[in-house]
């Protein structure tokens, strides 16, 4: 038995979260189910999306929202989201990610699909540390963060994903503030009907380990909603380098092409699948 959202839509399931009480994954978690909603409402079809999760505190969505997908390996979830829309490009795959899985063990996945640009959807929840493992370093941990493992404290500057993404070619780059429930649904919707790979930061707390970072929100603003060149969205990205400071944090839609072709566009037979509205299993032997 589901629980049944509005309009009989059963988009939660009944398992109960397991994630630390207060923790923003929550708040991420429920502005995915407006914005699916939302989406829905609009003439999207409930059975048409699909997700993947990697491996982390993030990944436990894949319980609590009921949706078809596959829950993956450890850096892996973006290469799955592929194979899913390569199976069937009917599908809006939203693929769900955390920083140490998305920019350690997955890096070479993100750049490539920032330039390959599939119709997938990637959000990422970043709390600047591997906090399913408590606590480890990740690649957008700041400087001096002291863990079991770096004693000392991190050295070495920390990865700014969305001028990475921007260098690499990605099509639709935004970031939102987890606590901010509605802007974030409205960014993750834009993203869901951006056609092309959308990439989606979601800074949030750790209210268990990285505490030091916490607590950003004086330094965010939102930005307008034109649209912006290459340059601006760079000078934009700039802004935040992760660190403790006061350097301010924009929040909304860096950047959007849509004159490039998605990735999957370029193969016939997948536009032949998709103009047909059936996956290749629907074909006939």
């Amino acid at each position: 038995m589901k629980i049944q959202d509005k309009a009989g839509v059963p988009l939660r399931t009944e398992e109960k979260p397991t994630w630390c009480p207060g923790c923003p994954d929550h708040m991420i978690m429920e502005s995915v189910r407006r914005a699916l909603l939302s989406l829905i409402d609009k003439g999207f079809k409930r059975e048409n999306f699909a997700m993947t999760c990697d491996i982390g505190c993030h990944g436990k969505i894949f319980d609590y929202l009921n949706m078809s997908g596959i829950y993956g390996l450890h850096g892996r979830a973006i290469p799955t989201a592929i194979g899913m829309k390569f199976g069937n490009p009917n599908l809006n795959v939203i693929a769900f990610a955390g920083d140490g899985a998305t920019y350690s063990e997955g890096m070479e996945h993100f750049v490539h699909a920032c330039r390959s640009n599939p119709n997938i959807t990637l959000i990422v929840n970043d709390n600047q540390s591997f906090s399913l493992t408590t606590g480890q370093a990740t690649p957008t941990s700041q400087l001096g963060f002291k863990t079991k493992i770096q004693t000392s404290g991190v050295f070495t500057s920390p990865l700014s994903p969305l001028l990475l993404a921007l260098v690499s070619g990605a099509t639709f780059i935004a970031r939102c503030n987890a606590r901010d429930l509605d802007h974030t649904q409205k960014i993750i919707e834009k993203a869901i009907q951006h056609k092309g790979f959308s990439f989606v930061e979601i800074i949030q707390d750790c209210i268990v380990f990285n505490i030091p970072v916490n607590n950003k929100d004086a330094r965010m603003y939102k930005l307008d909603e034109k649209k912006r060149s290459f340059e601006e969205a760079l000078t934009l990205a700039r802004e935040f380098d992760y660190n403790i400071g006061d350097g301010k944090i924009a929040l909304g839609v860096f950047y959007e092409d849509e004159t490039k072709v998605p990735l999957e566009e370029n193969f016939p037979q997948i536009l032949e699948l998709k103009k047909k509205g059936i996956s290749w299993r629907d074909l006939k032997r």
